[in-house]
C-alpha cells in the first residue's frame, strides 16, 4: 500500500473533505494533514499552484481535487469499474467543483462586495447546478448518482449541501437547497447516517 499524506486547511468542508471521506469509508490508512489558516502562506510556497489540497503519493506530490478524488475512490472502492458509470460520477463531480470556483472570488470580498457576489450566485447559478443535480438524482433511482451505490460523486455532492445549509456562507440562504432541490437534502441526510460516514464525524466534530 502506497503512503500518503493529504494537506489541507483544518476544518470541515472544502475541497479536501470528500478525500477524507472516502478514504476513511474505504478504511485507507492516510496521513490527515491539516493547517490553520495563518499557516497556509507557508505551505503554498510547497505546492505547484499555491493550493491545496494536495496528496503526496510515496512522496511524490499531487494536486487538482478531483484527480485526488478520483484516485480516493478507486483505493476506497467507490469509483466505478464501468466507464459509463464513471462518466456519470465525474459530470456531477464536475458540475459542484465549476459551483466551487464561481463561489471561490467571493471569499476574498467583505461587506457590500461579498453581499452583491453571493447575492447574484444564489439568484443565478446557483439554483441551476441544484435543480439539476436534484434531476440527475432523481433520474439514476434517487438514491444515489452513479452505479447505483454510494460513489465520491454522492461524497462531493453532500459536503457542497452540507456547506450551503451550515449558515456558514454569509449571504447564502440555510433553506436555499430545501426550496430548489429538496431531494438533495434527503440524500444529504442518507449519506449522514452511513455508519462509516456517522463514525467520520463523531470522530472528528461537525
Amino acid at each position: 500500500m502506497s503512503k500518503l499524506k493529504l494537506t489541507y486547511f483544518d476544518f470541515h468542508g472544502g475541497r479536501a473533505e470528500p478525500v477524507r471521506l472516502a478514504l476513511h469509508i474505504g478504511g485507507v490508512a492516510f496521513e490527515d494533514y491539516r493547517f490553520a489558516f495563518p499557516e497556509f502562506a507557508e505551505v503554498r510556497k510547497s505546492t505547484p499552484f499555491g493550493q491545496v489540497p494536495t496528496l503526496q503519493v510515496d512522496g511524490v506530490q499531487v494536486t487538482q481535487c478531483d484527480s485526488i478524488l478520483r484516485y480516493a475512490g478507486k483505493l476506497a472502492g467507490l469509483y466505478p469499474a464501468d466507464a459509463f458509470q464513471a462518466l456519470l460520477c465525474d459530470e456531477v463531480m464536475y458540475v459542484v467543483e465549476e459551483a466551487g470556483v464561481k463561489l471561490g472570488p467571493s471569499f476574498r470580498m467583505t461587506g457590500d462586495a461579498q453581499r452583491e457576489a453571493r447575492t447574484a450566485l444564489v439568484n443565478g447559478s446557483m439554483p441551476v447546478y441544484l435543480a439539476w443535480l436534484q434531476s440527475q438524482l432523481q433520474a439514476h433511482g434517487g438514491e444515489y448518482f452513479a452505479d447505483h451505490r454510494l460513489t465520491v460523486a454522492d461524497l462531493k455532492v453532500f459536503v457542497d449541501v452540507r456547506a450551503l445549509n451550515s449558515g456558514r456562507l454569509d449571504h447564502v440562504p440555510t433553506d436555499l437547497v430545501e426550496k430548489v432541490a429538496p431531494a438533495l437534502n434527503a440524500h444529504m441526510q442518507r449519506i449522514a447516517q452511513t455508519p462509516t460516514v456517522a463514525q467520520y464525524y463523531a470522530k472528528f466534530g461537525a
